[in-house]
């Protein structure tokens, strides 16, 4: 099984609209490059098409999260994941749909611990990062600023 992607403005971009893009994921591994790929290519699209300001280090910024976000999902998941991009204003939503309800705590400092710091490194870079449960497992979502590094 495949991921499926899709790019949605609906013909709403501009001041105080919103601009989308989703990558269903599934099992497969491989599909944290996929993400990251989706993550660029939207941010490019939302600068260059939209003409809305997006810093070279938040497209940087924003790949990291991706791949932080969709790697925790494959590793403690069964199932599949949804991954969805959102602009809001001047700030971009990563969101990240996953099937395991248990809610990702961030461990204490541990400058010997190898691996596991996936959350860490998300609420470091986001301006904000908040975690839901869903009916069927949890929504992480994380607010990266388009212009200034978080």
């Amino acid at each position: 099984m495949g991921g499926r992607s899709t790019d949605v403005d609906g013909g709403r971009a501009g001041a105080g609209k919103e601009l989308e893009a989703s990558l269903a994921l599934d099992g497969d591994g491989s599909r944290i490059a996929q993400a990251r790929h989706l993550a660029a290519a939207f941010l490019t699209k939302v600068k260059d098409h939209y003409g809305i300001p997006v810093a070279t280090a938040t497209v940087e910024i924003v790949q990291l999260i991706v791949s932080e976000l969709v790697t925790n999902a494959r590793k403690y998941a069964p199932g599949p994941a949804l991954l969805h991009l959102r602009v809001r204003g001047p700030v971009l939503q990563v969101e990240l749909w996953d099937s395991n309800p248990a809610v990702p705590a961030a461990k204490a400092p541990d400058p010997e611990r190898v691996g596991q710091h996936g959350l860490e490194i998300v609420a470091a870079l986001a301006a904000a990062v908040t975690v839901e449960r869903t009916p069927v497992g949890k929504r992480i979502t994380a607010d990266i600023p388009l212009t200034a590094a978080g």
